[in-house]
């Protein structure tokens, strides 16, 4: 590894070669980055890393086998040494300790295995405020749907959501204004375990008008991020987070959603990383439910209408 990557690294002895190189990996990179991710799996997450940030590395790479070998793509190194400076991944790791984050990776024993089913799209790390534990939770359904929701859609979605809290189910969304926000109140509220993924770092709670429920969250369950501390929201980023709370759920649920919704892109990860897929019906004639009636119609989704149709996912 670079001299750099060394000073870098000072202070954080407790940290193992690959919990360092991951958490390093989750700085440097966008979520969802194959090029690392299936250099991950060929080297290891160390010397990927070293790879990665080696100038003198053989970049005569085979592209078409994503780099092979040690190659590393020249467009990865780029991405990644653009945002490298001696001193990453120690702030990002200061910041994690002054709010309370662990840093959870494959080696930690709560790390959630389901997110290995992403392959080389899996997060190289997760950042974790609260209890990391519920992470391993067997039986989580995620709930998400508009931000725009209506009175209709937030109903169904406290209703629903406590019946499967009863039902001893740990319920994750991704924190935004309208059902994903009710959906985690409702869980609270039912005595439930609740796991919010943000598309920032968790130092920064993002809606800023969800500070309370967030704070909430991290003292009842867990607010997650595949991003380190100081990392903020953007649109890809969004979208990258809904593979993470499909991956580790075993079922996903849309109870309200438009036409064009984000939540449906959630969905859609989970169909293709085979978990069970519903969506709960409204008014034929309400825009805010159009997004629900084209998975069930279009994507084969399950039509659910209460707590123990949804627990059948």
């Amino acid at each position: 590894m670079t001299d750099t990557t060394t000073t870098e690294l000072q202070g954080l002895e407790d940290l193992t070669a690959d919990a360092i190189a991951r958490a390093t990996l989750s700085c440097l990179l966008e979520p969802g980055d194959t090029d690392a991710g299936r250099l991950v799996t060929q080297l290891g997450a160390a010397d990927a890393l070293r790879a990665i940030l080696n100038t003198d590395t053989d970049t005569d790479d085979d592209e078409s086998n994503g780099g092979g070998g040690a190659g590393v793509p020249e467009q990865l190194r780029a991405r990644a040494q653009h945002r490298f400076t001696p001193g990453t991944l120690a702030m990002a790791y200061r910041a994690a300790a002054q709010f309370g984050a662990t840093l959870v990776t494959p080696e930690h024993p709560h790390w959630p295995t389901r997110m290995n089913d992403l392959g080389d799209a899996a997060p190289f790390a997760l950042w974790v405020r609260g209890d990391s534990e519920i992470l391993t939770d067997t039986t989580t359904t995620a709930i998400v749907g508009a931000r725009a929701a209506t009175g209709y859609g937030e109903h169904i979605t406290m209703d629903i959501t406590a019946g499967l809290v009863a039902r001893g189910h740990t319920v994750a969304s991704g924190a935004a204004y309208g059902i994903d926000g009710m959906a985690h109140r409702a869980a609270l509220a039912a005595g439930g375990r609740t796991v919010a993924y943000l598309a920032g770092g968790v130092d920064r709670f993002y809606p800023s008008g969800h500070d309370a429920l967030l704070t909430r969250i991290v003292e009842q369950g867990a607010v997650v991020s595949e991003l380190p501390c100081g990392a903020m929201p953007t649109r890809w980023r969004f979208q990258a987070r809904g593979r993470l709370i499909a991956a580790n759920s075993t079922a996903v649920l849309v109870t309200e959603a438009g036409w064009r919704s984000g939540s449906l892109n959630t969905a859609h990860h989970a169909q293709a990383l085979g978990r069970g897929v519903g969506a709960v019906p409204g008014p034929v004639t309400s825009a805010a439910s159009a997004g629900c009636h084209r998975l069930i119609r279009d994507h084969h989704a399950t039509l659910i209408t209460c707590a123990e149709e949804a627990a059948e996912l």
